[in-house]
């Protein structure tokens, strides 16, 4: 039986550059640069480093975001008062609206979630201002039941009450109609928000990322590792208990409803 290979993971490099300060792929002098390790994929799979490389190249609409994306991660940095201290100095709204001038966009949409209206109608007055023409589509539009999904009463977070299915696609497909040329996501849901990417024909980048929990700062969970979250490293989140649970209080809830 041949011996099964090593996943690769970058993430083992997070040791190596708490270490050095550098790892492989990114150190100011690649001859003193750390070894790669046994599952780094630039390895495994350097035939793929190489062939993306003729994707960058040219005018195509890859090469074009490419060479953008790389020149706002520049523009972003500056000197702290003309020294040699790089800091960063633009927010990701300025970042975004700094693509978006570079590549020549004018009509952006955003596929905003229910919960976050007056966010994008922020983003939306800021876009204005900077010459856009932004274009909102909300995530319950077509205010579809979500029972047409298939889904049950106990499903709801309501249960025994209407309530509409997120429609990700109609988002995708309203703003294709409307020839927005750059997407954003703002807070769409785990999984509506792959749907929303998959039927947008426009480039999609995201501002929002939705965690109903710590306000919108998902990596707040990943800082908190060491103690507030490290029951994510021992216990499952979603387990057929907690279901069958959840379904029980749910349907007594139901019933006292009725």
């Amino acid at each position: 039986m041949p011996k099964e290979e090593k996943p690769v993971s970058c993430a083992a490099c997070s040791v190596v550059w708490q270490k050095n300060g550098t790892t492989n792929c990114w150190s100011s002098d690649p001859a003193t640069a750390p070894s790669r390790p046994g599952n780094c994929p630039s390895d495994r799979f350097g035939q793929v480093v190489d062939d993306s490389m003729a994707l960058y190249r040219g005018d195509s609409e890859d090469a074009r975001i490419a060479f953008t994306a790389a020149r706002v991660e520049g523009l972003c940095y500056g000197k702290d008062g003309g020294g040699d201290v790089i800091q960063a100095r633009w927010t990701r709204v300025e970042d975004t609206i700094a693509f978006a001038a570079l590549m020549g966009y004018k009509k952006i949409g955003m596929a905003t979630c229910i919960g976050l209206l007056d966010e994008t109608e922020k983003f939306s007055a800021i876009l204005k201002a900077q010459g856009f023409q932004p274009l909102s589509v909300c995530c319950k539009s077509g205010s579809i039941d979500k029972l047409e999904l298939g889904l049950t009463e106990a499903d709801k977070v309501r249960p025994g009450s209407f309530e509409p299915a997120c429609n990700p696609i109609a988002q995708a497909e309203i703003l294709n109609e409307l020839g927005s040329q750059m997407n954003v996501i703002m807070g769409l849901c785990v999984g509506h928000d792959m749907l929303f990417a998959k039927h947008s024909k426009a480039p999609v980048t995201t501002l929002i990322v939705k965690d109903r929990v710590t306000g919108h700062n998902p990596i707040a969970v990943l800082h908190g590792q060491n103690f507030y979250y490290k029951r994510l490293q021992r216990t499952k989140v979603l387990t057929d208990e907690f279901l069958a649970e959840e379904r029980t209080e749910r349907w007594f809830w139901m019933k006292r409803r009725d």
